[in-house]
């Protein structure tokens, strides 16, 4: 089963999409700030948060699956745009592709381009190291992303629960490094790509390149922000995403 969760009302609904090692409630803050105007739909990819445990597989196809149910249950009287942070950008992507009818506009911010022959996303890399390791290969991908001394204040039930989410992130992982998980002249729908100032130089360019290939996208630069912009910066991002939602009529 995929958990989900909805807040606010309106005639367009906004569906958030969670990156590796993550759960929806990283995009809780963000979701505060759409709620007020839209109806906003958050829910936690299988394998992660109160959708694990889940038996996968972790690959891109059920990826689009979940979200297409996810999308469906919704109903949405207005227009639908869904908005991925990380990896959950090239969810957000793929589904376009395969469901042009279900959706009508993407955001993503700092989604990793990992199949590419440049891309040099080192938490990525670091568990990938040790992918015959889950637990080990979790660990040093929060780690590389929270840093050691945040992980080491994490509770202790905490950081087994995030041990434990290895094999839906090595599956997904894996599975972008292999093929690409999208065409980009199949994505007929209006994006908006996103990237934070302070963000990675990969990342940065990774952003470059998705509004570069795209048919139709517009590319906007997040002051300040890093990676977890749409949760340390809720109010510019929410912002950027209604102005895209608002040109969309």
């Amino acid at each position: 089963m995929i958990w989900t969760a909805a807040s606010g009302d309106g005639d367009d609904v906004v569906v958030l999409i969670h990156g590796s090692m993550d759960r929806s409630a990283g995009l809780l803050k963000l979701s505060r700030r759409l709620d007020r105007r839209h109806r906003v739909v958050r829910y936690d990819r299988r394998g992660y948060g109160r959708s694990a445990p889940h038996d996968g597989p972790f690959t891109m196809p059920s990826q689009v699956d979940d979200l297409a149910t996810v999308v469906a249950s919704t109903r949405p009287r207005g227009r639908c745009v869904v908005v991925g942070h990380s990896y959950g950008g090239n969810v957000a992507l793929a589904f376009a592709e395969r469901c042009p009818d279900l959706v009508d506009g993407v955001v993503t911010y700092e989604s990793p381009l990992s199949w590419l022959p440049w891309w040099g996303g080192s938490a990525g890399a670091s568990a990938m190291a040790v992918r015959d390791d889950p637990a080990e290969a979790a660990e040093r991908f929060m780690r590389s992303l929270i840093g050691d001394d945040r992980w080491e204040r994490l509770p202790p039930g905490t950081r087994a629960a995030r041990r434990a989410e290895g094999p839906p992130m090595i599956g997904e992982l894996a599975d972008l490094r292999e093929r690409p998980p999208w065409q980009a002249e199949r994505i007929t729908v209006p994006v908006l790509v996103m990237y934070g100032e302070q963000g990675r130089a990969h990342h940065r360019r990774g952003a470059e390149e998705l509004a570069r290939v795209l048919p139709d996208a517009q590319l906007q630069m997040v002051p300040h922000a890093r990676h977890f912009g749409p949760n340390t910066h809720p109010d510019d991002v929410a912002a950027r995403i209604v102005g895209f939602i608002d040109r969309l009529r």
